[in-house]
């Protein structure tokens, strides 16, 4: 063996994904491609994402785990919580003692949600205040089109839906931004500066009614069509859930169509994925368990968050309810036997901004899934760092499986840095590491992966649910 041979042998390289699969692979990966491009449009809020999850649940068998009384191997269940969270799980061969694998992903992505009491008139125009939920580049939410999704609970306790700006048929909103022409002082500041929270105020019309009874023509009459279409007044935006979000549609992008764009894949790539894994596992070893989450994108917290006893519960009732009996330490040794992969997004190396990345140490898109040993920032902080003997055990299983990984960490040591899901399961004394998808443009209105990676992080959960 040359010396040649032996350092090509002995060095690590990422592989291209594209240059691993077969034809047979790659026509499946496009056929996901396709499949996963209907879920983002149809998917744009967290309610939405845990509506169609439940729905191809039960055209995938899955029964409500509260109508289970006992369950057996092969049962397919799941359970919802406040609309907003949904737990899969099929049930495995062994006992529960010996632990579940997991994969969990957040369906919440950066947006701008409607105040509390968000309608007024300026200069005989309408608008909406609105308050940015999640870190986003103000300045990007401007001068795009907007459509309006959510909630509403009129006085009378009805639940009014909404969903404006999807159909082509539909109006879209829109966040307005100052002429270059003028522009000169805001151009001027930092861009973290140029456009301020309280300017993100949605334009939603400009008609006045023709009343000399009424001071606020343009807000009366944008009123009038909310009460005549949803039957909402005023007062109904104090409790509704609101969500103004890109109105574009998922499209390929590239000439060799090669990449997705679309409004959410940060996590909504690793949630699709996360899904179309469990409902291709039959009978496996371990009890798996899919885990959709709100909030992540905020800290996590609240009653829909990780943060939350929700996963907790559902684990419990789980053990419970196959080993027919509760038992503290058969519930406590479920969760410490248990592994998870956190499937979130990592950031891929941007050639038009490669000066934060470590190259060494940064995912490529189209280099397959991202494994990251741990996320947070700076000094770690608010990460969850992943065992040796872990990384190892799922190296081991994606290799025998022929899915093409990558490793690698969110830029520069001290450029930034973000967190995930993956320190609040490892607080419950559970093995977790962070496994997802590649992204360019992330938490912008418009994110980018590339197809052979949305393949691979599906590869990547089938094979840690059958072979762990």
């Amino acid at each position: 063996m040359t010396d040649k041979q032996l350092y090509e042998k002995l060095k690590y390289s990422s592989k291209n994904a594209y240059e691993e699969m077969s034809s047979e692979e790659y026509k499946i990966m496009l056929d996901l491609a396709e499949d996963y491009k209907k879920f983002l449009d149809a998917g744009k809020t967290e309610r939405e994402c845990v509506a169609i999850a439940e729905k191809m649940a039960i055209e995938q068998g899955f029964e409500r785990l509260e109508n289970k009384e006992k369950l057996k191997p092969g049962d397919k269940v799941y359970s919802i919580n406040r609309d907003k969270n949904i737990i899969l799980a099929v049930i495995g061969e062994e006992a529960p003692e010996n632990g579940f694998n997991i994969v969990g992903a957040h369906i919440d992505s950066p947006r701008l949600d409607l105040k509390q009491n968000p309608l007024y008139e300026s200069n005989e125009m309408a608008l909406f205040k609105t308050h940015y939920y999640g870190g986003i580049k103000k300045y990007q939410w401007t001068a795009i089109p907007l459509a309006l999704h959510g909630v509403v609970y009129t006085r009378n306790n009805e639940k009014v839906e909404v969903c404006i700006g999807e159909k082509d048929s539909d109006p879209v909103f829109c966040v307005t931004d100052l002429l270059p022409h003028l522009a000169k002082d805001q151009m001027a500041k930092k861009l973290s500066d140029g456009i301020e929270g309280e300017a993100l105020n949605i334009l939603i019309g400009g008609i006045g009614v023709k009343s000399e009874d009424v001071q606020e023509k343009v807000k009366f009459k944008i009123l009038s069509i909310l009460n005549t279409m949803y039957g909402i007044k005023e007062e109904d935006f104090f409790s509704a859930e609101l969500e103004a979000v890109p109105a574009f549609k998922a499209r390929n992008v590239g000439l060799d169509e090669s990449f997705v764009g679309a409004y959410g894949q940060d996590d909504r790539v690793c949630a699709y994925t996360s899904l179309k894994s469990i409902f291709d596992i039959d009978k496996p070893k371990k009890t798996a368990v899919c885990l959709l989450v709100d909030k992540e994108e905020i800290g996590s917290t609240g009653n829909t968050g990780m943060l939350s006893r929700y996963f907790e519960m559902i684990l419990t009732e789980l053990t419970c309810k196959i080993t027919g009996e509760y038992n503290v330490l058969k519930i406590n040794k479920a969760v410490s036997n248990s592994a998870c992969l956190s499937s979130d997004v990592g950031a891929a190396v941007d050639p038009n901004y490669e000066n934060v990345y470590e190259k060494n140490n940064s995912a490529y898109a189209g280099h397959g899934m991202i494994l990251m040993k741990y996320t947070g920032s700076r000094g770690k902080s608010g990460a969850s760092d992943a065992s040796a003997e872990f990384v190892h055990e799922m190296i081991s299983i994606f290799d025998n499986n022929n899915v093409v990984w990558q490793a690698g960490e969110l830029g520069k040591v001290d450029q930034g840095g973000g967190g995930t899901i993956a320190m609040y399961i490892g607080n419950l004394n559970m093995n977790v590491i962070d496994c997802g998808v590649p992204v360019l443009s992330m938490h912008s209105p418009f994110e980018i992966t590339a197809k052979s990676d949305i393949y691979m992080a599906y590869k990547s959960y089938v094979a840690f649910y059958n072979d762990r």
